[in-house]
């Protein structure tokens, strides 16, 4: 292993740059060496806020000698072409969620990835949270017993003007629940979804999701998504993983960290999203300096979350249960 610090530049400088900008910060075996973005008024700003270099093109930021690692920020439908662009030029890569629109462009990211040798890690940001792994140790323990089910649930409001500038729930958030689920208790089979629109004014943004999973194990699943209302009753649902088993019972919530202040997206900041952030690109410069072992959640996972996100979606559509294969 090197010791010289990993240099990490930034493909797309939108919001989640930011708590990605703020994650390198705390990493002392890393540093941001610059960033590229499309807008370039937005490139130049974010570019003067962390104190780091500006690219002209996303070509120049992945064959700079400075640049040992990219994580891409861009929109879902650019994820491929810029990972492949910065595998191919010998970076290791982190890729926010989801990683692509099919499971063919996840599978072809895995391809490039193994051709190429690089680490590709998809940005799994959620199961890279302290209270998590200390249930996923639980259930694969044993100390659980038998998993009986599993609740993935986010009840997040989202006002007008910030929803209509995301997709619906179904592909802005189910693959958090997806990838969640999956680290803890195991693959789904079936999928038995609906989707609505409550409390917003585009239909084709629906902004209510719920799902029922059917597990490889037996047990079963409940996924929710939400951006039509807050939960605000004592015990409030806002983001919660709960596992039960035969033998005991695992619970994490957001709402144990909780700071009066605006977030990006949300009307108070949730502490543990930011840390969650933080330990996944730690474990990101952990493994490009190593060389060995495997992300927490890998491009495996990220296929067989993108085919289910697409069973649920085939469920909504023509309203049966749609199998996961």
């Amino acid at each position: 292993m090197s010791n010289k610090s990993l240099g990490i530049a930034f493909i797309g400088a939108g919001e989640i740059s930011i708590l990605h900008g703020r994650a390198v910060r705390e990493i002392p075996d890393a540093h941001l060496v610059g960033l590229w973005n499309r807008t370039e008024s937005r490139a130049i700003e974010r570019a003067e806020e962390e104190g780091c270099r500006r690219f002209a093109t996303p070509e120049e930021l992945v064959n700079d000698p400075e640049v040992d690692a990219v994580i891409i920020c861009t929109n879902l439908e650019t994820h491929l072409e810029y990972a492949e662009l910065a595998m191919k030029a010998g970076k290791d890569v982190l890729v926010e969620k989801p990683l692509c629109g099919t499971v063919a462009e996840v599978e072809q990211m895995k391809k490039t990835a193994l051709e190429t040798g690089k680490i590709c890690m998809p940005g799994h940001n959620m199961i890279h949270e302290a209270s998590l792994q200390r249930a996923k140790k639980l259930i694969e323990n044993g100390d659980l017993g038998n998993v009986v089910s599993c609740y993935v649930l986010y009840n997040i409001y989202h006002d007008e003007q910030r929803a209509s500038t995301l997709p619906g729930v179904v592909r802005q958030l189910l693959t958090h629940h997806l990838y969640t689920l999956m680290y803890l208790v195991g693959r789904p089979v079936r999928a038995q979804a609906f989707k609505t629109t409550r409390n917003h004014l585009q239909p084709d943004h629906e902004d209510l999701t719920m799902v029922n999973l059917e597990l490889e194990s037996g047990a079963l699943g409940h996924l929710c998504a939400s951006f039509a209302a807050d939960d605000l009753s004592p015990g409030p649902w806002t983001f919660t993983v709960k596992v039960i088993g035969s033998a005991g019972t695992t619970h994490y919530t957001y709402n144990d960290w909780v700071e009066v202040k605006k977030g990006i997206s949300h009307s108070h900041t949730y502490t543990a999203y930011q840390d969650t952030i933080t330990n996944e690109v730690r474990q990101f410069v952990e493994l490009c300096r190593a060389r060995e072992g495997e992300p927490s959640s890998t491009l495996d996972d990220a296929v067989w979350a993108q085919k289910s996100l697409e069973a649920i979606e085939k469920s909504i559509a023509e309203g049966i249960t749609a199998d996961i294969k």
